[in-house]
């Protein structure tokens, strides 16, 4: 089974599920249900605009896009991250009176419908598990968080059939809403960051900084821009102004070689003589170098 399938197979369970989800959450006045419908139909997005916006993000860049499509791959992230926020927020605040005043649910239904999730995310879990890509790989942990979900069910529905203690599903579904906010997001935060062009996650600006201005025949780093397009690959700008210029393709082989080191792939680098003190000055560099590099030489 092709990748491309499993994850198309992975959205239609997840979408489909969560329609009955909502339709038979109303019916058993089951706000658990209708709390992990929210969380599935949210996962589903995920999963269709992802594998749609992934497709696009591989074009090169053109002269509409003249810095590629990359971050075409991250709307999804930011669409489906506020579909779960909203939805898990409406649904803590549903669900905090019912908690209060507990409202009877059909657990006969919660414990049906619970064994029928549990076969379902199973089997969507051994297809997808086979495959080898990391979207498949995590899609196997969903399904196998959404069967841990569905267990929780399954026991909420049989304490309900011997008790009356049915706060337990307004619990349980304050306890799912937050679960899903715990994780949406610093999701949203992150990739709203890469989006603002912020330093990518785990890189310290000021030791980079440090770092280059202590390579041989380096006199200063005028200028340093770090950021990512998409959350995966890095890039730099660097106005470096050399003590000798005369050693310039070793400093601009060294600057890259510890930028890469560090995780950079496409790096610019302009280079002036520390001798030159107007040169030496910030300016704005628009140019981005391909995976191979350009470099900027000013006397």
């Amino acid at each position: 089974m092709s990748s491309k399938f499993a994850v198309w197979l992975a959205f239609l369970l997840n979408f489909s599920f969560a329609i009955i989800e909502f339709i038979f959450g109303g019916l058993f006045a089951s706000s658990a249900i209708l709390a992990d419908a929210v969380h599935d139909l949210g996962d589903a997005l995920a999963i269709g605009i992802s594998a749609f916006l992934e497709s696009i993000s591989n074009r090169e860049e053109d002269s509409r896009y003249t810095l590629g499509y990359k971050r075409f791959s991250l709307l999804g992230a930011i669409l489906t991250a506020v579909i779960l926020i909203t939805g898990s927020t409406l649904v803590i605040l549903e669900n905090i009176s019912k908690f209060i005043e507990p409202q009877v649910v059909d657990h006969e239904g919660m414990l049906w419908l619970g064994v029928i999730a549990i076969a379902i995310n199973l089997m969507a879990s051994l297809i997808v598990r086979k495959g080898q890509t990391k979207n498949e790989s995590i899609l196997s942990l969903h399904f196998l968080e959404d069967t841990l979900g569905w267990l929780a069910v399954i026991v909420v529905a049989i304490i309900l059939r011997y008790t009356d203690w049915y706060f337990l599903d307004p619990l349980l579904s304050l306890v799912i809403s937050f679960f899903i906010l715990s994780k949406a997001l610093p999701r949203f935060w992150s990739t709203l960051k890469i989006f603002l062009d912020a330093v990518p996650e785990g890189v310290d600006i000021k030791q980079v900084k440090n770092d280059l201005e202590q390579l041989d025949n380096v006199a200063s780093i005028n200028q340093l821009n770090l950021w990512t397009m998409d959350g995966l690959e890095k890039n730099a700008i660097v106005h470096v102004c050399l003590k000798q210029i005369e050693d310039m393709e070793e400093s601009k082989t060294a600057i890259r070689h510890h930028l890469k080191d560090i995780g950079f792939h496409n790096i610019t680098i302009e280079v002036d003589s520390d001798q030159d003190s107007h040169a030496c000055h910030k300016r704005d560099i628009h140019a981005i170098e391909s995976q191979s590099g350009h470099d900027h030489h000013q006397h």
